[in-house]
């Protein structure tokens, strides 16, 4: 380990010396994320940003985040939260396409400040938009900023996952991911993601538009071949509407029989014409037995299952927090998961 890395560990664990963290998208994962880092001995929240006019100007104490901030603010802009608080990192929860992301996170870099963003698209950021993302590695190496994306799927389940298990193989032939997920039990907006109460004809148009079905999918299965060291031929997805075979009643939803109430996404990686990767994604209302798995095809052969699944919106919060510290800990630039040191509870 290298005298920097390991200066950057102990001021991370040093109460002396914490990381000053902000916090970019107030929303439900945003203020849960300020809840969660409160309790980090090694963080000092420093502040907020969100444009919606009914939380600027307010507390983070205000807007959820818990008693202990009531002096930090929540402010309309970067521009503004760095002319009153320098944060080391943002934790940047603010959407799921790498343009808009990008152009949020860029006046950050510039500045010297790091980001872990929780934008599906940032996992692998060079396969939907090469130019924008040479630009942020560029402006990250001039700054001495680093820039990762992470989360629990992207991030996590579908992908850093599969990799880790691979560690132990002296071969690998195919690698086979499948993941369910019950969606009665998350938030509203999983539930409307997944197209709860919607025809199933208006699902598939707004899948083939883009607005509709799980981000970052394609981002997961490149990164997991990357990881391989495969020359990736394509890669195939198809998505599909889980249609309700009875009235389903959830918190935030109320399905009709005949109505969407979850989607079936694959994806598939073709290498020399050969499928190597498959990805099984199911995410509806009321899902039985949900879990994740994990095969590798090779030497020796592995199976993973996690019973029950990795609870998304928790897992989410506690992956971009226990990023923080490590991303400090890498080289400047825009990074993979894959860079950073091995994930853990931080």
């Amino acid at each position: 380990m290298t005298d920097s890395k390991r200066r950057l560990i102990n001021a991370a664990r040093d109460q002396r010396a914490p990381i000053k963290v902000a916090q970019f998208g107030l929303g439900p994962i945003g203020v849960e994320s300020l809840r969660l880092l409160a309790d980090k001995s090694w963080a000092k929240i420093v502040g907020g940003v969100d444009i919606d006019p009914t939380k600027t100007g307010r507390s983070l104490a205000e807007l959820g985040a818990g008693e202990r901030f009531e002096k930090q603010q929540c402010y309309p802009s970067f521009r503004d939260l760095w002319a009153n608080e320098q944060p080391d990192v943002i934790i940047h929860t603010a959407g799921s396409k790498i343009g808009p992301a990008v152009e949020q996170i860029i006046p950050m870099a510039s500045a010297g400040v790091s980001v872990v963003s929780s934008c599906e698209e940032l996992l692998f950021p060079y396969r939907r938009d090469y130019d924008a993302a040479m630009e942020l590695d560029r402006v990250c190496k001039e700054s001495g900023a680093r820039v990762v994306g992470t989360g629990v799927n992207p991030g996590f389940v579908m992908d850093l996952l599969p990799v880790c298990l691979t560690g132990v193989s002296r071969s690998v032939e195919e690698i086979h991911i499948q993941r369910v997920v019950n969606a009665s039990t998350r938030r509203l907006p999983l539930q409307k993601k997944i197209g709860s109460g919607m025809a199933p004809e208006e699902f598939r148009l707004l899948f083939t538009m883009g607005k509709a079905g799980h981000q970052g999918f394609q981002e997961s299965a490149a990164l997991v071949a990357h990881c391989m060291g495969w020359e990736v031929d394509a890669i195939t997805e198809t998505c599909d509407p889980v249609v309700a075979e009875q009235d389903i009643l959830t918190k935030h939803f109320h399905v009709k029989r005949g109505q969407t109430c979850g989607l079936h996404q694959q994806a598939a990686v073709i290498v020399k014409g050969r499928v190597r990767i498959t990805m099984d994604l199911k995410m509806y209302l009321d899902a039985k037995d949900p879990h994740d798995a994990v095969q590798v095809v090779g030497d020796p052969a592995l199976n993973l299952r996690i019973a029950g699944g990795v609870a998304g919106d928790d897992a989410t919060v506690a992956a971009l927090a226990n990023a923080v510290p490590r991303v400090m800990m890498v080289s400047p630039g825009l990074r993979l998961m894959t860079d950073l040191p091995v994930p853990s509870f931080a």
